[in-house]
């Protein structure tokens, strides 16, 4: 079993920066994959980064390419998403997820454990 939560999100400006932290609890956090996804109201949740469990691999949807890091700290049992020049308009909430132990996967349904969700809302 793995608790996630979620911290960092907030108002900010087009073309701002913000740094989300998920933070675990758990044993098991360094042989699992974490992902994030996010979901903006009214629309399905969409997948955003993806992060191996040593760290040593990541994957990002084609949208935030370039402007996000995904990254981790396996002695802290903390991911995080750095993310840079957000866009206006735009409010989704992002969550982290773990899918199960090794487990490589950016599908939504094979992520078994997820926080609570922190919300970044970018203003113009």
């Amino acid at each position: 079993q793995v608790q996630l939560v979620e911290s960092g999100g907030g108002l900010v400006q087009a073309g701002d920066s913000l740094r989300l932290s998920c933070a675990a609890s758990g044993r098991a956090f360094s042989t699992y994959s974490m992902g994030w996804f996010r979901q903006a109201p009214g629309k399905e949740r969409d997948f955003v980064a993806l992060i191996s469990w040593s760290g040593s691999n990541v994957h990002y949807a084609d949208s935030v390419k370039g402007r996000f890091t995904i990254s981790r700290d396996n002695a802290k049992n903390t991911v995080y998403l750095q993310m840079t020049t957000l866009t206006a308009g735009y409010a989704p909430v992002y969550y982290c997820a773990a899918s199960s132990t090794r487990v490589w996967t950016i599908d939504l349904s094979e992520h078994y454990f997820w926080g609570q969700g922190t919300q970044v809302t970018v203003s113009s």
